[in-house]
């Protein structure tokens, strides 16, 4: 099971030294992990259903009724997450297609090629999301 993990089936981009950021080989780099990520975790959510369908029969002991209940229950909770990742994938690959990725929504500033390999949908630089974060941590102290 693919628990909140990202398509990792890439190699890390080579920076050339003069190379411009967000470059076309950058781009389709990018489009690759988010492709491969997206293509993942769909497949993660159809075996899911094939699962639940083929374990889904009355088991008349009510505790292993419980069991495959709550496990049930995780795995739909999971795919809820997935699901909006997906979304986000999905934006995301329309902001690259945009030739609007790789830029903080906030500042403006280059992400970072190796900041975006780590998480793909990132919006905001190092600085930005550290900012939002402390705000974030002062709204619930």
């Amino acid at each position: 099971m693919m628990k909140n993990q990202q398509f990792s089936g890439f190699k890390p981009y080579e920076i050339k030294e003069g190379e411009e950021y967000m470059n076309e080989a950058q781009r389709e780099h990018f489009k690759f992990i988010l492709e491969g990520w997206r293509e993942a975790l769909v497949q993660e959510g159809e075996k899911t259903v094939n699962n639940m369908q083929d374990e889904a029969f009355n088991l008349p002991d009510p505790n292993d009724r419980a069991t495959q209940e709550e496990g049930f229950s995780l795995e739909l909770r999971t795919r809820d997450r997935e699901r909006k990742l997906l979304a986000k994938i999905e934006k995301t690959l329309r902001r690259l297609g945009l030739d609007d990725y790789g830029f903080c929504d906030t500042c403006g500033v280059e992400i970072g090629v190796r900041r975006l390999e780590a998480r793909p949908t990132a919006e905001l630089c190092i600085d930005c999301k550290e900012i939002e974060e402390q705000k974030e941590k002062a709204r619930v102290n």
